[in-house]
């Protein structure tokens, strides 16, 4: 397999991630018939949203770095919160 390939592959690899960030979020809501984000969404985002950063760096897409970039601000943020709330719990 070339190079290339590759990088299609883990293109579709970070796609994924972020389709089971969509998954994760809908079964838990169907089971709780409540919206819930739980925080797989959180790393399943993180985890595509890397992959497909590195995708976008390869095929050289600002539009799409740009994206990605500053989604991946947002997931971190996020599991920041959840890890102090947690801690805060525990005291």
């Amino acid at each position: 397999m070339r190079w290339e390939d590759w990088w299609i592959v883990i293109g579709f690899g970070g796609q994924f991630l972020f389709f089971m960030r969509f998954l994760i979020q809908w079964i838990a809501s169907e089971r709780r018939k409540a919206s819930v984000i739980p925080v797989a969404f959180w790393y399943f985002s993180l985890g595509g949203s890397a992959i497909l950063l590195a995708y976008a760096i390869h095929r050289v897409d600002p539009v799409f770095i740009a994206g990605q970039s500053m989604g991946s601000l947002i997931y971190i943020r996020n599991l920041v919160l959840i890890r102090r709330q947690r801690a805060e719990a525990l005291d």
